[in-house]
């Protein structure tokens, strides 16, 4: 494949492992993934008394018989899925200590997955923000679309500081259907803040999953000597002692942390904190795998 971030070798092993939303979909062709309404398709869902102008086709004349009374059959409408992935491109996302950038990591996470959504006959679009921008690739189901969307991945140059919190609220407000909003960032914003956006989500009714990407520096802060750490969204400049201050790092990181997965947890997203050194293969197939798990009919 002509994208770096793209493993075909990889993409083939996960091919049989489909991508599904944890709560019901709501699309505009018939798909595989279910829906909020009730259709008339293959799987039976229950029964409802009739009512007048109900479809008689529906009305289940052995019922009928057992109780005398008028039932209607009700089925399962499946439906197509759309997913956004909302790619954090502040500054802090180019960071790379004992890793690859955090942003490769999350175009790699972006692009696979995608790849297999429109393989399966679904949607994918990019949601890209920083505090300056807000870039929009639209969902399309399109085989070729994808070229699109991997191009714009290549292209992200993180810098500035973050957007992701408009970002999620402007997504909330936009997007009228129930869709999957895969968060991709290293989070690195008020968790309060944070919150709210994904309160906003969730009254939207969508199903939401963050990716917290980190650096394995981030988390073991192991410096052996004197340090000029220079903040990559802002630029601000503190030279330190890593010994004199690990302590207060690792239980502000902590709090952090725990923080940062009970705001989550309270907006019913899927959370999983992750560091970029982590085997693409171990993480997607454990993703997708917890979902068919996870999943609410």
């Amino acid at each position: 494949m002509k994208y770096d971030f793209l493993d075909s070798a990889l993409l083939s092993k996960l091919g049989s492992l489909p991508v599904e939303s944890r709560t019901p979909m709501i699309g505009n062709v018939a798909g595989k993934h279910k829906s909020p309404h009730r259709g008339s398709s293959v799987e039976f869902a229950e029964y409802r008394k009739y009512v007048a102008g109900d479809d008689t086709r529906r009305l289940d004349w052995k019922a009928y018989a057992r109780s005398d009374r008028y039932y209607i059959k009700e089925f399962e409408a499946d439906t197509n899925l759309r997913a956004y992935f909302v790619v954090d491109t502040s500054g802090s996302m180019a960071f790379s200590g004992k890793a690859e950038p955090k942003i490769q990591y999350a175009r790699r996470i972006a692009a696979s997955l995608s790849y297999l959504l429109v393989n399966q006959g679904d949607a994918a679009g990019l949601s890209v923000c920083t505090d300056k921008l807000h870039l929009e690739v639209p969902p399309s189901r399109r085989p070729a679309h994808l070229d699109r969307l991997f191009t714009t991945l290549g292209s992200l140059d993180p810098s500035g500081e973050t957007g992701l919190v408009p970002a999620l609220h402007t997504i909330a407000e936009k997007i009228g259907q129930r869709a999957l909003i895969v968060i991709l960032s290293d989070l690195f914003t008020d968790p309060d803040q944070l919150a709210d956006a994904l309160q906003h989500l969730r009254y939207r009714k969508h199903d939401v999953c963050v990716f917290h990407l980190l650096d394995p520096q981030e988390i073991g802060f192991e410096f052996d000597r004197p340090h000029r750490f220079v903040d990559l969204e802002d630029g601000t400049v503190l030279v330190a002692e890593p010994n004199l201050i690990a302590e207060e790092y690792h239980t502000a990181l902590r709090e952090f942390l725990t923080k940062v997965r009970d705001v989550c947890h309270d907006a019913n997203a899927g959370y999983q904190l992750v560091t970029t050194d982590t085997p693409m293969e171990e993480l997607l197939r454990g993703f997708l795998m917890g979902r068919l798990s996870k999943r609410k009919h």
